[in-house]
């Protein structure tokens, strides 16, 4: 039985995921800000079949560094280990470069790029101890190329996937995998939630967020691929996917279509 700990369990994939664990018969820690959507998402999963005491909800803020160590020290004396890390808090953003202010690109540093970082730090001393683990953090295709209304999502996405990419070569010889989910349009209250040009939450669901692969689907697909040990897993349905393709064999033809769309 994994000790699985999952930020941004409160909703969308972090709460898919938690279920999708607890399915799989895994222990769990619960992060994320809203203590009340946690405990929603505990009693979700106590009854999946998990007990009580095999999930931890963890009030978190990715963005107070400063008290990840004591976090950390809560989660190992519950569980004392730490299999599987999940970095999967973050926001989207939805505004032009040109109306942005530079708060807001900063907020989506601290949030997509920063906070995974430190927890990950924290984190890989418990691992490197064990002698095992499993580090995971949720980019995006936007992690991949550029489009529109989402330059500092895309340019926090492409930053986690440099990190960990490089963090997977300098911790393999102790025994840890590191892997980079890689989501399309996934049905979630992302687009809802993603910071516009002044900070404040968007609050319209995209059309091709709310026509996008059922977030249940996604766990189960993002499950299996993690339990292979699978390094860079993408996950999604229909062109945002695709793009990932023309963007490594096609380049030009894709930053054609993203000026269009």
């Amino acid at each position: 039985m994994s000790v699985v700990w999952i930020t941004g369990a409160s909703s969308g994939i972090g709460e898919a995921l938690a279920k999708e664990y607890v399915k799989q018969g895994h222990q769990l820690v619960l992060s994320a800000r809203r203590e009340p959507e946690l405990q929603r998402v505990k009693a979700a999963c106590i009854k999946l079949g998990v007990k009580d005491a095999d999930v931890l909800v963890l009030p978190m803020d990715v963005t107070d560094t400063e008290s990840m160590a004591e976090k950390v020290f809560a989660v190992t004396s519950h569980f004392h280990k730490i299999d599987v890390l999940i970095n999967n808090a973050g926001i989207s953003q939805r505004s032009l470069c040109l109306d942005t202010d530079l708060s807001v690109y900063k907020t989506l540093m601290d949030v997509d790029v920063i906070g995974q970082i430190a927890l990950t730090k924290q984190v890989l001393p418990i691992m490197v101890k064990q002698g095992s683990g499993h580090i995971a953090v949720m980019s995006s295709v936007s992690g991949k190329f550029g489009v529109k209304m989402r330059t500092g999502y895309c340019a926090a996405k492409h930053a986690v996937m440099g990190f960990f990419d490089a963090l997977r070569a300098e911790v393999a010889q102790y025994g840890i995998q590191v892997s980079t989910i890689t989501p399309g349009f996934i049905k979630t209250n992302v687009s809802k939630n993603a910071v516009t040009a002044n900070g404040k939450a968007f609050g319209i669901d995209d059309d091709d967020i709310a026509n996008g692969m059922d977030v249940n689907k996604c766990a189960q697909i993002i499950v299996k691929h993690m339990n292979k040990g699978t390094k860079e897993i993408l996950v999604g349905e229909g062109m945002s996917v695709l793009a990932v393709t023309i963007k490594r064999f096609f380049p030009n033809l894709l930053f054609k279509l993203v000026e269009k769309r």
